[in-house]
Protein backbone atom coordinates (compact mmCIF):
# COMPACT_ATOMS: atom_id res chain seq x y z
CA UNK A 1 0.00 0.00 0.00
CA UNK A 2 2.82 2.19 1.08
CA UNK A 3 4.26 1.47 -2.34
CA UNK A 4 1.69 1.92 -4.49
CA UNK A 5 0.64 5.51 -2.61
CA UNK A 6 4.21 6.56 -3.15
CA UNK A 7 4.06 5.77 -6.50
CA UNK A 8 1.27 7.29 -6.93
CA UNK A 9 2.36 10.81 -5.23
CA UNK A 10 5.57 10.29 -7.89
CA UNK A 11 3.38 10.51 -10.71
CA UNK A 12 1.45 13.39 -9.62
CA UNK A 13 4.56 15.16 -9.49
CA UNK A 14 5.88 14.71 -12.60
CA UNK A 15 2.70 14.38 -14.67
CA UNK A 16 2.13 18.16 -14.92
CA UNK A 17 6.07 18.81 -16.17
CA UNK A 18 6.18 15.40 -18.36
CA UNK A 19 2.37 16.82 -19.76
CA UNK A 20 4.08 20.06 -20.51
CA UNK A 21 7.31 19.03 -22.38
CA UNK A 22 4.42 16.68 -24.60
CA UNK A 23 2.48 19.02 -25.43
CA UNK A 24 5.59 21.50 -26.27
CA UNK A 25 6.55 19.28 -28.94
CA UNK A 26 3.13 18.72 -30.39
CA UNK A 27 3.08 22.49 -30.36
CA UNK A 28 6.54 22.27 -31.93
CA UNK A 29 5.46 19.76 -34.75
CA UNK A 30 2.46 22.23 -35.52
CA UNK A 31 4.27 24.89 -35.99
CA UNK A 32 6.85 23.09 -38.67
CA UNK A 33 3.93 22.00 -40.62
CA UNK A 34 2.78 25.34 -40.95
CA UNK A 35 5.82 27.52 -41.62
CA UNK A 36 6.73 24.86 -43.74
CA UNK A 37 3.89 24.60 -45.74
CA UNK A 38 3.43 28.56 -45.92
CA UNK A 39 7.36 28.71 -47.12
CA UNK A 40 7.12 25.56 -49.70
CA UNK A 41 3.67 25.63 -50.29
CA UNK A 42 3.77 21.64 -49.45
CA UNK A 43 2.28 20.90 -46.23
CA UNK A 44 4.68 17.64 -44.98
CA UNK A 45 3.19 16.00 -41.95
CA UNK A 46 6.28 14.03 -41.38
CA UNK A 47 8.40 16.99 -41.10
CA UNK A 48 7.95 17.00 -37.18
CA UNK A 49 9.46 13.24 -37.22
CA UNK A 50 12.30 13.71 -39.11
CA UNK A 51 13.04 17.19 -37.17
CA UNK A 52 12.92 15.48 -34.13
CA UNK A 53 14.68 12.30 -35.11
CA UNK A 54 17.69 13.97 -36.96
CA UNK A 55 17.68 16.63 -33.08
CA UNK A 56 18.81 13.30 -31.38
CA UNK A 57 20.87 11.54 -33.67
CA UNK A 58 22.82 15.07 -32.85
CA UNK A 59 22.32 14.30 -29.14
CA UNK A 60 22.75 11.33 -28.47
CA UNK A 61 23.77 8.55 -31.03
CA UNK A 62 27.73 8.96 -30.34
CA UNK A 63 30.21 10.42 -27.09
CA UNK A 64 30.48 13.41 -28.85
CA UNK A 65 26.67 13.89 -29.19
CA UNK A 66 26.30 12.95 -26.00
CA UNK A 67 29.18 15.16 -24.26
CA UNK A 68 28.02 18.21 -26.78
CA UNK A 69 24.12 17.54 -25.01
CA UNK A 70 25.89 17.45 -21.71
CA UNK A 71 28.39 20.46 -22.07
CA UNK A 72 25.16 22.26 -23.27
CA UNK A 73 23.12 21.49 -20.18
CA UNK A 74 26.21 22.42 -17.34
CA UNK A 75 25.57 25.87 -17.57
CA UNK A 76 21.63 25.17 -17.31
CA UNK A 77 22.00 22.63 -14.18
CA UNK A 78 23.65 25.42 -12.13
CA UNK A 79 21.44 28.30 -13.63
CA UNK A 80 18.28 26.10 -12.75
CA UNK A 81 19.38 25.39 -9.33
CA UNK A 82 20.42 28.59 -8.48
CA UNK A 83 16.52 29.56 -9.67
CA UNK A 84 15.45 26.65 -8.11
CA UNK A 85 17.12 27.34 -4.17
CA UNK A 86 15.90 30.52 -4.61
CA UNK A 87 11.89 28.99 -5.06
CA UNK A 88 12.11 26.63 -1.86
CA UNK A 89 13.50 29.83 0.03
CA UNK A 90 9.77 31.69 -1.43
CA UNK A 91 12.32 33.89 -3.48
CA UNK A 92 11.88 34.32 -7.21
CA UNK A 93 15.04 35.03 -8.21
CA UNK A 94 15.14 36.40 -12.13
CA UNK A 95 18.39 38.02 -11.69
CA UNK A 96 20.30 34.46 -12.61
CA UNK A 97 21.32 35.94 -16.10
CA UNK A 98 22.66 39.02 -14.33
CA UNK A 99 24.76 36.58 -12.08
CA UNK A 100 25.89 34.50 -14.49
CA UNK A 101 27.12 37.82 -16.72
CA UNK A 102 28.81 39.45 -13.70
CA UNK A 103 30.24 35.65 -12.97
CA UNK A 104 31.56 35.64 -16.79
CA UNK A 105 32.86 38.71 -16.56
CA UNK A 106 34.64 38.84 -13.46
CA UNK A 107 36.23 35.20 -14.61
CA UNK A 108 37.63 36.50 -18.18
CA UNK A 109 38.79 39.54 -16.35
CA UNK A 110 40.91 37.63 -14.11
CA UNK A 111 42.09 34.92 -16.26
CA UNK A 112 43.45 37.35 -18.66
CA UNK A 113 45.79 38.68 -16.24
CA UNK A 114 46.70 35.82 -14.80
CA UNK A 115 46.80 33.86 -18.11
CA UNK A 116 50.63 33.17 -17.89
CA UNK A 117 50.33 31.30 -14.60
CA UNK A 118 50.77 28.28 -13.88
CA UNK A 119 46.86 26.05 -14.56
CA UNK A 120 46.96 25.03 -10.82
CA UNK A 121 47.10 28.73 -9.90
CA UNK A 122 45.19 30.17 -12.81
CA UNK A 123 42.20 27.95 -13.34
CA UNK A 124 41.34 28.35 -9.27
CA UNK A 125 42.07 32.00 -9.17
CA UNK A 126 39.46 32.89 -12.19
CA UNK A 127 36.93 30.33 -11.40
CA UNK A 128 36.87 31.78 -7.84
CA UNK A 129 36.48 35.34 -9.25
CA UNK A 130 33.95 34.10 -11.07
CA UNK A 131 31.97 32.75 -7.98
CA UNK A 132 32.69 36.08 -5.85
CA UNK A 133 31.36 38.50 -8.24
CA UNK A 134 27.94 35.96 -9.01
CA UNK A 135 27.95 36.35 -5.19
CA UNK A 136 28.15 39.77 -4.73
CA UNK A 137 25.69 39.60 -7.55
CA UNK A 138 23.34 37.90 -5.76
CA UNK A 139 24.06 39.36 -2.18
CA UNK A 140 22.05 43.00 -3.40
CA UNK A 141 19.11 42.12 -4.18
CA UNK A 142 18.81 39.63 -1.07
CA UNK A 143 20.14 42.88 0.86
CA UNK A 144 17.61 45.10 -0.21
CA UNK A 145 15.02 42.42 0.22
CA UNK A 146 15.82 41.96 3.88
CA UNK A 147 16.63 45.32 4.97
CA UNK A 148 14.45 47.44 3.04
CA UNK A 149 11.45 44.88 1.82
CA UNK A 150 12.30 45.33 -1.82
CA UNK A 151 10.67 42.93 -4.04
CA UNK A 152 13.63 40.35 -5.89
CA UNK A 153 11.89 40.33 -8.89
CA UNK A 154 12.11 44.41 -9.32
CA UNK A 155 15.60 44.04 -7.89
CA UNK A 156 17.30 41.52 -10.16
CA UNK A 157 15.56 42.76 -13.67
CA UNK A 158 17.08 46.18 -13.28
CA UNK A 159 20.74 44.50 -12.05
CA UNK A 160 20.24 42.07 -15.16
CA UNK A 161 20.42 45.33 -17.04
CA UNK A 162 23.22 47.05 -15.19
CA UNK A 163 25.43 43.51 -15.58
CA UNK A 164 24.60 43.99 -19.34
CA UNK A 165 26.27 47.61 -19.52
CA UNK A 166 28.95 46.79 -16.80
CA UNK A 167 30.09 44.27 -18.96
CA UNK A 168 29.98 47.08 -21.88
CA UNK A 169 31.88 49.66 -20.33
CA UNK A 170 34.84 47.54 -18.76
CA UNK A 171 35.09 45.21 -22.04
CA UNK A 172 35.49 48.59 -24.41
CA UNK A 173 37.85 50.47 -21.87
CA UNK A 174 40.13 48.68 -18.83
CA UNK A 175 39.32 45.18 -19.80
CA UNK A 176 39.97 45.59 -23.71
CA UNK A 177 42.69 43.66 -25.08
CA UNK A 178 45.15 45.90 -27.47
CA UNK A 179 45.23 44.81 -30.79
CA UNK A 180 42.05 43.30 -31.12
CA UNK A 181 39.79 44.04 -33.84
CA UNK A 182 37.12 43.99 -31.79
CA UNK A 183 36.68 45.40 -28.15
CA UNK A 184 36.73 42.01 -26.04
CA UNK A 185 38.80 40.33 -23.16
CA UNK A 186 42.14 38.98 -23.64
CA UNK A 187 42.28 35.16 -23.97
CA UNK A 188 42.54 33.48 -20.91
CA UNK A 189 45.40 31.08 -21.51
CA UNK A 190 46.35 29.00 -18.99
CA UNK A 191 43.12 29.53 -16.85
CA UNK A 192 40.87 27.59 -19.58
CA UNK A 193 39.81 24.70 -18.24
CA UNK A 194 41.74 21.58 -19.36
CA UNK A 195 39.16 18.62 -22.13
CA UNK A 196 38.36 15.86 -19.86
CA UNK A 197 36.25 13.41 -22.21
CA UNK A 198 35.45 14.14 -26.05
CA UNK A 199 37.63 14.90 -28.86
CA UNK A 200 36.10 17.98 -30.06
CA UNK A 201 36.99 21.48 -29.01
CA UNK A 202 34.53 23.61 -26.66
CA UNK A 203 33.02 20.20 -25.23
CA UNK A 204 33.77 18.15 -22.10
CA UNK A 205 35.60 20.36 -20.34
CA UNK A 206 35.85 20.62 -16.80
CA UNK A 207 33.32 22.52 -15.97
CA UNK A 208 30.78 19.92 -16.73
CA UNK A 209 32.27 18.10 -13.50
CA UNK A 210 31.26 21.08 -11.72
CA UNK A 211 27.78 21.17 -12.67
CA UNK A 212 26.99 17.53 -12.06
CA UNK A 213 28.78 17.68 -8.55
CA UNK A 214 26.66 20.31 -7.89
CA UNK A 215 23.61 18.27 -8.08
CA UNK A 216 24.03 16.17 -4.87
CA UNK A 217 25.95 19.03 -2.99
CA UNK A 218 22.73 20.87 -3.57
CA UNK A 219 20.32 18.18 -2.43
CA UNK A 220 22.26 17.62 0.56
CA UNK A 221 22.05 21.13 1.18
CA UNK A 222 18.34 21.24 1.39
CA UNK A 223 17.25 18.21 2.34
CA UNK A 224 19.55 17.08 4.86
CA UNK A 225 21.12 20.07 6.77
CA UNK A 226 20.03 22.42 9.25
CA UNK A 227 20.45 25.33 6.97
CA UNK A 228 18.36 23.74 3.83
CA UNK A 229 15.42 23.05 6.62
CA UNK A 230 15.30 27.12 7.49
CA UNK A 231 15.63 27.51 4.14
CA UNK A 232 12.24 25.71 3.22
CA UNK A 233 10.60 26.49 6.45
CA UNK A 234 11.39 30.51 5.42
CA UNK A 235 10.13 29.68 2.11
CA UNK A 236 6.64 27.75 3.35
CA UNK A 237 5.92 30.51 6.02
CA UNK A 238 8.35 33.24 6.99
CA UNK A 239 6.19 34.10 10.45
CA UNK A 240 6.78 30.49 11.48
CA UNK A 241 9.92 30.73 10.77
CA UNK A 242 10.58 33.93 12.72
CA UNK A 243 7.95 32.46 15.74
CA UNK A 244 10.31 29.20 15.80
CA UNK A 245 13.52 31.98 16.85
CA UNK A 246 14.97 31.28 12.63
CA UNK A 247 15.99 34.64 10.94
CA UNK A 248 14.05 35.07 7.41
CA UNK A 249 16.20 38.46 6.73
CA UNK A 250 19.36 36.04 7.09
CA UNK A 251 18.46 33.43 4.77
CA UNK A 252 17.18 35.75 2.48
CA UNK A 253 20.85 36.89 2.26
CA UNK A 254 22.13 33.74 2.31
CA UNK A 255 20.21 32.50 -0.30
CA UNK A 256 20.36 35.00 -2.64
CA UNK A 257 24.15 34.73 -2.16
CA UNK A 258 24.13 31.32 -2.65
CA UNK A 259 22.14 31.76 -6.21
CA UNK A 260 24.42 34.09 -7.51
CA UNK A 261 27.68 32.16 -6.75
CA UNK A 262 26.27 29.16 -8.94
CA UNK A 263 24.80 31.42 -11.64
CA UNK A 264 28.20 32.90 -11.34
CA UNK A 265 29.89 29.96 -11.64
CA UNK A 266 27.71 28.41 -14.20
CA UNK A 267 29.38 31.88 -16.15
CA UNK A 268 33.00 31.51 -15.45
CA UNK A 269 32.52 27.68 -16.57
CA UNK A 270 31.82 28.77 -20.48
CA UNK A 271 34.04 31.61 -20.10
CA UNK A 272 36.63 29.17 -18.81
CA UNK A 273 35.51 26.13 -21.05
CA UNK A 274 34.25 27.33 -24.23
CA UNK A 275 34.18 30.95 -25.37
CA UNK A 276 37.82 32.00 -24.04
CA UNK A 277 36.93 35.98 -23.93
CA UNK A 278 33.82 38.30 -24.01
CA UNK A 279 33.39 40.56 -26.20
CA UNK A 280 31.37 44.21 -25.52
CA UNK A 281 28.24 42.65 -26.55
CA UNK A 282 28.12 39.41 -24.51
CA UNK A 283 24.99 38.63 -24.02
CA UNK A 284 23.17 34.82 -23.12
CA UNK A 285 19.54 33.59 -22.40
CA UNK A 286 20.55 31.25 -20.01
CA UNK A 287 19.48 32.74 -16.97
CA UNK A 288 16.20 32.84 -18.30
CA UNK A 289 16.29 29.74 -19.63
CA UNK A 290 17.03 28.43 -15.94
CA UNK A 291 13.66 29.42 -14.85
CA UNK A 292 12.10 26.87 -17.18
CA UNK A 293 14.51 24.62 -15.87
CA UNK A 294 14.11 24.79 -12.26
CA UNK A 295 9.86 25.00 -13.01
CA UNK A 296 10.15 21.93 -15.01
CA UNK A 297 12.50 20.03 -12.64
CA UNK A 298 9.64 21.16 -9.69
CA UNK A 299 12.95 22.80 -8.28
CA UNK A 300 14.02 19.58 -7.10
CA UNK A 301 18.07 18.91 -7.68
CA UNK A 302 17.72 15.77 -9.10
CA UNK A 303 14.38 17.16 -11.28
CA UNK A 304 16.39 20.47 -12.75
CA UNK A 305 19.55 17.81 -13.55
CA UNK A 306 16.66 15.88 -16.29
CA UNK A 307 15.18 18.99 -17.54
CA UNK A 308 18.72 20.66 -18.13
CA UNK A 309 19.43 17.79 -19.97
CA UNK A 310 16.60 17.65 -21.76
CA UNK A 311 17.06 21.75 -22.68
CA UNK A 312 20.50 20.09 -23.72
CA UNK A 313 19.48 17.91 -25.55
CA UNK A 314 17.51 20.01 -28.02
CA UNK A 315 19.98 22.49 -27.91
CA UNK A 316 23.13 20.14 -28.97
CA UNK A 317 20.64 18.13 -31.80
CA UNK A 318 19.17 21.97 -33.02
CA UNK A 319 22.29 22.04 -35.68
CA UNK A 320 21.80 18.63 -37.48
CA UNK A 321 18.00 19.41 -37.54
CA UNK A 322 18.57 22.61 -39.63
CA UNK A 323 20.92 20.77 -41.76
CA UNK A 324 18.92 17.70 -42.66
CA UNK A 325 15.40 18.88 -42.35
CA UNK A 326 15.77 22.85 -43.06
CA UNK A 327 14.03 23.52 -39.34
CA UNK A 328 15.49 26.57 -37.83
CA UNK A 329 17.17 26.26 -34.55
CA UNK A 330 14.59 28.88 -33.27
CA UNK A 331 11.71 26.46 -33.13
CA UNK A 332 13.72 25.21 -30.30
CA UNK A 333 13.27 28.71 -28.25
CA UNK A 334 9.03 28.09 -29.19
CA UNK A 335 9.10 24.53 -27.64
CA UNK A 336 10.78 25.85 -24.58
CA UNK A 337 8.79 28.72 -24.61
CA UNK A 338 5.25 26.53 -25.10
CA UNK A 339 6.58 24.20 -22.17
CA UNK A 340 7.00 27.08 -19.77
CA UNK A 341 3.62 28.45 -20.52
CA UNK A 342 2.12 25.32 -19.89
CA UNK A 343 3.73 25.40 -16.76
CA UNK A 344 2.61 28.16 -15.80
CA UNK A 345 -0.98 27.20 -16.78
CA UNK A 346 -0.73 24.40 -15.17
CA UNK A 347 -4.67 24.48 -14.44
CA UNK A 348 -5.26 23.76 -18.15
CA UNK A 349 -2.88 20.65 -17.89
CA UNK A 350 -4.25 19.60 -15.22
CA UNK A 351 -8.01 19.87 -16.87
CA UNK A 352 -7.18 18.63 -19.80
CA UNK A 353 -5.71 15.73 -18.68
CA UNK A 354 -8.08 15.07 -15.50
CA UNK A 355 -4.77 15.18 -12.92
CA UNK A 356 -6.21 15.92 -9.26
CA UNK A 357 -5.59 19.45 -8.89
CA UNK A 358 -4.49 19.39 -5.15
CA UNK A 359 -1.48 16.54 -6.00
CA UNK A 360 -0.13 17.53 -9.45
CA UNK A 361 -0.14 21.49 -9.37
CA UNK A 362 3.24 23.62 -9.68
CA UNK A 363 3.45 24.52 -5.96
CA UNK A 364 6.92 26.51 -7.20
CA UNK A 365 4.77 29.04 -8.85
CA UNK A 366 2.75 30.76 -6.02
CA UNK A 367 6.72 32.32 -5.45
CA UNK A 368 6.06 34.23 -8.75
CA UNK A 369 3.35 36.51 -6.92
CA UNK A 370 3.88 35.81 -3.14
CA UNK A 371 6.80 38.01 -0.63
CA UNK A 372 7.81 38.38 2.62
CA UNK A 373 6.84 41.74 3.83
CA UNK A 374 9.00 43.03 6.70
CA UNK A 375 10.46 40.34 8.34
CA UNK A 376 13.55 40.29 9.27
Amino acid sequence: MRLREAGGNALAIVAVPALAVLLGLVAGAVVMIISNSLSTGVTDLTLPLGAYGSMLAGSVTGLDELVRTVSEAAPLILAGLSVGIGFKAGLFNIGANGQYLMGALGAAGTAAAVSAWSPWAAIPMALGAGMLAGTVYGFIPGALKAWTGAHEVVTTIMLNFIAAATIAYLVTGPLRTPGASFARTGDVGNAALPIIIGRQTGTGDLGILFALAAVPLAWLLLSRSVLGFEIRTTGANPSAALYAGMRPGRLIILTMSLCGLLAGLAGAGQVLGISHFISASYSTSVGFDAITVALLGRAHPIGILFAALLFGLMRAGSALMQIRERVPVEIIDVIQAVILLFLAADIIVRTIFRIRTERGGVEELKTVTRTYGGAA
